[in-house]
């Protein structure tokens, strides 16, 4: 039997509209392709590892590659700025970290804008410092060290990982608050400035747990308090600095997602529920307490109001230091 005219003429509407139906949805499906998380920083350090744990997980829970692209340099901000002109489709990210928020104030020019060109998904990790001496020095407390620091001003020394670094601006916070004087000496990394405070060449380093507490459990260094806002998990015998009679310091190091700015709001929020699902699994969040850092997710506006503030506040210490790049 011969179909009619109106009967293929149905039929092909309902194709027609089958295709209308089926097409834009395939096409905005999200992920639908690798997604790419850019790591301005070289790979196997504080910064990295955590990227790929959360990275891992992040491609399990949404179901596509997840590639981390390390581009090193200029303190962070070549990565920055190339996820920052990157398509806004999310599938180029950022991992930014404390030190993106110090480069605005310390970097006279840069070529993006952190709170504008880039838009906040989600904080994934937080991790409080250490202020560890030489053993030798005879300080077993913050107060302690506070009196040898003002019975003897400009004697002591503090290394770090570098000019501009967060482990170069929390003893400068720390010395404003108090009101002592240390001198800094800048290394290439955390590992040398360690090394020279072992070796007795300076006197106090503020370091993140991952690097420090090593050596803090040999006996190499001596630890006399944490930064954070609590006692860390990963050192429940130190107190915090607040606690050893500094009302008000709070430190900590942090690292999180962003995404060109323009990027979709759905987009933003399925990377959001992806990272809060990644973050609660406990292989994550205890291998990364095994590195000294906390698991947090938070919210795209929160994250965005406390990229604000962190960006404010170290500001203000870089003003007040006069720390510059070399």
């Amino acid at each position: 039997m011969k179909p009619s005219k109106r009967h293929l003429l149905g039929t092909a509407l309902a194709a027609l509209a089958a295709w209308a139906a089926s097409g834009p949805a395939a096409a905005q499906a999200f992920p639908s392709k690798p997604i790419k998380i850019v790591v301005p920083y070289t790979p196997g350090g504080p910064t990295d590892i955590p990227a790929r744990l959360v990275g891992q997980k992040l491609s399990e829970v949404l179901g596509q590659p997840v590639i981390i692209d390390n581009k090193p340099g200029a303190g962070g901000n070549i990565g920055a700025d190339a996820v920052a002109k990157s398509p806004a489709d999310g599938y180029t990210l950022l991992l930014v970290t404390t030190g993106h928020a110090i480069n605005p104030a310390l970097y006279p020019k840069l070529a993006y804008d952190l709170t504008k060109d880039l838009i906040p998904v989600s904080q994934l990790t937080s991790s409080p410092m250490v202020v560890t001496v030489n053993p030798g020095l005879g300080v077993n407390s913050i107060k302690e060290l506070i009196a040898l620091a003002k019975a003897k001003p400009g004697t002591l020394n503090f290394g770090s990982a570098g000019n501009g670094s967060s482990t170069h601006l929390a003893p400068e916070l720390f010395s404003m608050m108090t009101g002592i004087k240390m001198n800094h000496i800048p290394y290439k990394g955390s590992a040398p400035a360690l090394a020279d405070l072992m070796a007795g060449n300076t006197q106090v380093a503020f370091d993140y747990m991952t690097s420090a507490m090593p050596f803090v459990r040999s006996g190499k260094l001596k630890g006399l308090a944490t930064t954070g806002a609590t006692r860390s998990p990963g050192a429940p015998d130190l107190p915090t600095v607040v606690e050893a009679g500094v009302p008000g310091f709070e430190v900590v190091g942090w690292n999180g997602v962003m995404a060109p700015a323009g990027t979709p709001a759905d987009v933003i929020a399925k990377l959001n529920a992806a990272i809060k699902q990644a973050l609660a699994t406990p292989d994550v969040s205890e291998r990364l307490a095994g590195l000294g850092a906390s698991a947090v997710w938070n919210t795209p506006a929160d994250f965005g109001s406390f990229v604000k503030a962190e960006v404010a506040m170290w500001g203000k210490v870089v003003k007040a230091s006069g720390a510059k790049i070399d």
